[in-house]
């Protein structure tokens, strides 16, 4: 008998218990498990029904992920769930934690389902680049339908127990004091009333409903256009599904193993299976002090109301933390309120929060003019505008306000967190906390290491990044830190190939084409035309050679983006669509003409090569000095701070994809024609020598 699934006998209840910590999955051992448990269950005159349950915090959340990539076990888990369905006593699922993925089909497998409160059940297998393969496609639309089951499926979504219930996908939600009582109370029901084998298979009424409905497929595979028009396994989903309405069970099954094995085989799985484990390694920080404790976040403190500092406060607040919001002027503290007040007002509109939920938030926000009211607060963030001497000034007050051990952060995009902190007496209470625009729905939290920080710091605010619902990612101190040192690489060198002969949307249509959700220019409409032109001022009193760009006539004209309707392009009135402006192509003509630049045509090749190239360059230099602590690091900073395709696992993992040889081969060729810019970074060079790839680093 396995060890990590037991059988015992609770008085005529059988009882499986899987034990597979911390999650239950289900690796082979589980699998193989479940079997021989079922067969001495089945064995056993004393069981007149099954109860299979999950030790410690949960049911079964899935497959076994360290498994992913490698040759498949017997026995399969398809194989598991049919010798379930096919017993011939009762057996029932009793859930809690979460059932996900082969969880809830295992759960499906049987011939009951409960679950106690809080249970959540769901099948993610599309943010993997996969489908259900384990019979989910063809057991979920039996019981709730076809539209349900593939907005289920391609969405991800979980369900928590009470909406599960009214889905049919559990039969009862079971206030208990365990699992294994709701499953024992629901099984003894079974018996005592003689209850017949409910085998999910062999309903066919939500099914027989849809079969014909040809519209439903079409209708939702148009919907997907839109929002997956560059994912491969959503329209897996939809075939499989269709599989279960069109198919008897057993072909239905068929065609999902095959559709399984097709989206198994496509590079997006490899993509978004390394997109996965990379946002799972970013916790794992070498070196930081074993005993390295999070400071205790009550009470947040945030300098400047505009659209950063607000945004940063709703973080904070709608996870109940309470939040001191200061401005210099009560106008722009108003104005900020008033904004934060909309949000939350069009997110109760939309049915996401309720007005009781919307005014308690409002309350948690206690407006500011005066730094003494930061006496008291855990951590105070600086959301102002990206200009070094106004930072100092802000935290040499903060540093004689605030309480000792209260965290001082920045949120700034680009500027140096040791400079910062020399301002203040205490460097070691000194961080970067770059969140990224729109702070309030954007993921990405990008930790800035000062020279000084303490491990103390660092442990707090990553913990306090997740107590936030974002993506924190430690990072150390240059200019633009990681994502935006690439960005501005990318930036520059989409600059040079307009000046070149290019037009901006010519040189955004690459990167859309690769997948991004917008190129360069329209990423720079959208962070306004005055973020870049501010930052490149800072940049020439700095004393750096910054060289002269038609982005800074835009600024002048006062086309500063998406919020003056104009920027490199114009937008219609309620629209965010760039639309390419003859205006700025003349303005960008004569600015070719003052330069003596004679405009040439450029290969689509060529667009996304330097616009790419340029970008994995610096990445490996990033490496190599350890801004980055890992390259899948700078994956899952790209993936949610700057929209990279999941799919394709982050710039540095589509980097290996392409080829290190061809890259820097490429590398060198530009080097030779365009200068310094295109030096090829050491590590990669390296790299290519010893015939490695950034994922062995």
């Amino acid at each position: 008998m396995s060890q990590v699934v037991g059988y015992e006998l609770r008085g005529n209840i059988g009882v499986i218990t899987v034990d597979n910590p911390p999650v239950n999955a289900l690796g082979k051992d589980v699998r193989a498990g479940l079997v021989a448990a079922l067969e001495q269950g089945l064995a056993d005159d004393g069981a007149k029904a099954l109860v299979l349950v999950g030790a410690g915090r949960t049911f079964i959340a899935g497959a076994d992920i360290r498994e992913f990539g490698k040759p498949p076990a017997e026995p399969s888990l398809p194989d598991v769930i049919t010798r379930y369905d096919e017993a011939d006593k009762p057996v029932v699922a009793a859930l809690h934690g979460t059932a996900l993925g082969g969880g809830l089909e295992v759960a499906l497998g049987c011939h009951y389902r409960v679950a106690v409160p809080g249970t959540k059940v769901g099948l993610p297998e599309v943010k993997l680049g996969l489908l259900p393969g384990a019979g989910g496609t063809q057991r979920l639309p039996r019981l709730v339908g076809a539209q349900k089951a593939l907005e289920l499926i391609v969405s991800g979504e979980f369900v928590a127990a009470p909406k599960a219930a009214e889905l049919g996908i559990v039969d009862e939600v079971i206030e208990a004091e365990s699992p294994l009582e709701a499953g024992l109370q629901f099984a003894e029901k079974v018996t005592s009333e003689k209850r017949p084998l409910k085998r999910v298979r062999d309903q066919e009424e939500k099914v027989a409903a849809d079969r014909g409905n040809e519209a439903l497929f079409d209708e939702f595979r148009k919907g997907l256009e839109k929002k997956a028009r560059n994912l491969f396994s959503p329209f897996k989903i939809v075939d499989a599904v269709k599989a279960a309405v069109d198919l008897p069970f057993d072909e239905g099954m068929q065609r999902e193993r095959e559709l399984f094995r097709e989206c198994l085989e496509s590079p997006q799985r490899a993509g978004l299976v390394h997109a996965f484990f990379a946002e799972r390694q970013i916790g794992k920080i070498p070196g930081l002090a074993a005993d390295a404790k999070s400071r205790e976040i009550k009470h947040v403190g945030i300098i400047g109301a505009g659209t950063m500092g607000g945004g940063i406060a709703m973080n904070f607040v709608n996870v109940g933390i309470p939040v001191t919001l200061l401005e210099v002027k009560q106008e722009a503290l108003d104005r900020g309120l008033a904004v934060i007040r909309r949000n939350y007002e069009n997110s109760a509109k939309k049915g996401r929060l309720t007005q009781a939920q919307v005014e308690q938030r409002m309350e948690l926000i206690r407006p500011s003019l005066d730094y003494g009211d930061f006496a008291d607060v855990d951590l105070v963030i600086e959301a102002v505008f990206e200009n070094m001497d106004v930072k100092k000034q802000i935290f040499g007050k903060l540093d004689e306000v605030c309480k000792p051990g209260a965290v001082l952060a920045s949120n700034t995009s680009t500027l140096s967190i040791d400079e910062i902190a020399s301002a203040t007496k205490r460097p070691e209470d000194v961080v970067g906390m770059h969140f990224f625009s729109p702070a309030n729905v954007m993921k990405l939290l990008e930790n800035v290491r000062g020279e000084k920080t303490s491990d103390e710091v660092i442990a707090t605010v990553m913990s306090v990044g997740k107590k936030i619902k974002k993506v924190p990612v430690l990072v150390g101190n240059c200019y633009g830190f990681v994502g935006n040192r690439m960005l501005h690489k990318r930036g520059a060198e989409a600059m040079t190939l307009v000046n070149e002969g290019a037009s901006p949307a010519e040189a955004d249509s690459v990167l859309t084409g690769l997948g991004f959700p917008m190129g360069q220019f329209a990423m720079s409409d959208l962070a306004g035309i005055d973020v870049g032109y501010l930052i490149r001022q800072e940049r020439r009193k700095a004393g750096e050679d910054v060289p002269a760009s038609w982005m800074d006539k835009l600024y002048e004209a006062g086309r500063l983006g998406q919020k003056t309707q104009a920027g490199v392009y114009r937008y219609e009135e309620g629209s965010r669509k760039p639309i390419p402006d003859p205006e700025v192509d003349k303005l960008i003509e004569e600015f070719r003409k003052e330069q003596g630049i004679t405009p040439r045509e450029i290969s689509k090749d060529e667009l996304l090569e330097r616009q790419m190239y340029i970008m994995i360059n610096e990445g490996a230099k990033i490496l190599e000095e350890g801004i980055a602590i890992r390259a899948s690091d700078i994956d899952v900073v790209w993936i949610y701070g700057y929209g990279f395709p999941a799919y394709r696992g982050g710039p540095m993992f589509w980097a290996d994809q392409v080829g290190l040889d061809k890259i820097l081969d490429r590398v060198k060729e530009f080097h030779a024609r365009f200068g310094d810019a295109w030096k090829p970074a050491p590590l990669l060079e390296r790299l290519v020598r010893e015939g490695k790839k950034f994922g062995d680093l």
